[in-house]
């Protein structure tokens, strides 16, 4: 390590006021402060903050964090295509073809977000925006293994631009930029994003017959004109292939079709304990979306005009992209509420809205995108009246 810092020392008056590459000192800033602690500190007249964390570390911390999504993301590609074609493979076979098909969306991802976050910091002359190293993780994790490598790199710009940049770069947006890039992908590519293909392999293999690489989600919407309940429905998909294919522990482990990270809901809840742990999500947005969810999925259920609102309650928590984008999205500490009360409110009605898109509108199956990007645009109001709330209680115990 000290060979490298002794480097960087050396190149640095090059990118310093007055070096030959001076227009090029945030690409620097980046790497250094990327691989070594940054020697910024408060100044001295002033109060001291005496933190090992800065926003890179924390923004490692949710990488870190959605790994365990990545890996069994890699490995259930890889399974489910073995599934589909009828073919046995053990764990390394799976997992081979599944980074063959994962990793190239992940690099691009990263690649055209990097791109357009140096375009923008040299331009603007300020820091590339680290938050960037979570949002290019979370778009492949949140889109099908077989998405064409340019449509990710379109909604990559579209959302680093769109949602991000255009408010000021990170810390500024109002709307979750890799969730914004799920909703460009799902309105202009809605064939590439969903459908009976996600999960089928595009190489010269063909699927068994018999099999539906169709989602949960979807198996859901079409019990009903099947004339099942969505539970025997589940039980009974793809039995050429395998018995209860679609049961509720197969989804809670995520042996089922769905994006890349998404299927998992204990490897999401595996990253929720280390965003929790180390403090860098919110355990009341978690909660309160996951109780939300819960209990609007149990009135769909009492309440129920059509067999996809009789869905049992506890199958909303463990099917679609609910847990990872309550976990990872949900709690993006720049788009969420910031107060204490309106992260409850926030949460929870994330969770509920989530159920009720799902189920009252069969046009949207999945529900936590529209249901994040939604409360995102209410979240300031929502702190608004939060502390409005408080000025008033306080004004009241001032006069007494």
């Amino acid at each position: 390590m000290k060979f490298l810092r002794d480097l960087l020392d050396k190149q640095k008056p090059l990118f310093q006021k007055g070096g030959k590459l001076e227009n090029l000192y945030y690409l620097y800033e980046a790497g250094e402060t990327f691989m070594f602690s940054p020697k910024h500190t408060t100044n001295p007249r002033g109060a001291q903050i005496k933190d090992a964390i800065d926003l890179k570390r924390m923004m490692i911390t949710v990488v870190v964090a959605m790994i365990p999504c990545l890996l069994f993301g890699i490995w259930n590609t890889g399974h489910m295509h073995y599934l589909a074609v009828g073919e046995a493979a053990d764990f390394g076979d799976k997992f081979l073809l599944g980074a063959i098909l994962v990793l190239p969306i992940v690099l691009v991802a990263y690649t055209a977000g990097g791109i357009v976050e140096a375009v923008f910091a040299v331009v603007r002359k300020h820091p590339i925006n680290e938050g960037f190293l979570v949002t290019g993780m979370l778009i492949p994790l949140i889109v099908p293994a077989t998405i064409p490598l340019w449509q990710v790199a379109l909604a990559t710009v579209f959302a680093v631009v769109i949602a991000k940049e255009v408010f000021g770069g990170t810390g500024m947006n109002i709307l979750n930029v890799a969730m914004t890039a799920r909703a460009f992908l799902y309105f202009a590519y809605p064939m590439q994003i969903s459908g009976d293909e996600v999960w089928i392999y595009l190489g010269d293999k063909m699927p068994v017959d018999g099999f539906s690489g169709a989602t949960a989600l979807n198996v859901a919407y079409l019990a009903g004109q099947e004339a099942q309940s969505v539970t025997a429905a589940f039980y009974s998909h793809n039995n050429v292939v395998t018995d209860n294919f679609l049961s509720f522990t197969n989804s809670f482990l995520g042996f089922i079709p769905g994006s890349i990270g998404e299927t998992s809901t204990l490897m999401a809840l595996i990253g929720a304990a280390i965003l929790i742990v180390t403090g860098v999500a919110s355990w009341k947005i978690i909660f309160s979306a996951f109780g939300g969810a819960y209990i609007m999925g149990l009135i769909m259920e009492l309440l129920a005009v059509n067999t996809y609102m009789a869905m049992p309650a506890h199958y909303h928590l463990v099917i679609g992209g609910l847990a990872f984008g309550i976990v990872f999205m949900a709690t993006d500490p720049v788009s969420a509420s910031q107060t204490e009360t309106g992260k409850w409110i926030y949460g929870s009605l994330i969770g509920i809205l989530t159920v009720i898109i799902r189920v009252t509108n069969p046009a949207y199956p999945e529900g936590i995108m529209l249901a994040v990007l939604f409360m995102n645009v209410f979240a300031p109001l929502i702190d608004h009246y939060v502390l409005k709330a408080n000025k008033k209680r306080r004004l009241q115990r001032a006069t007494v």
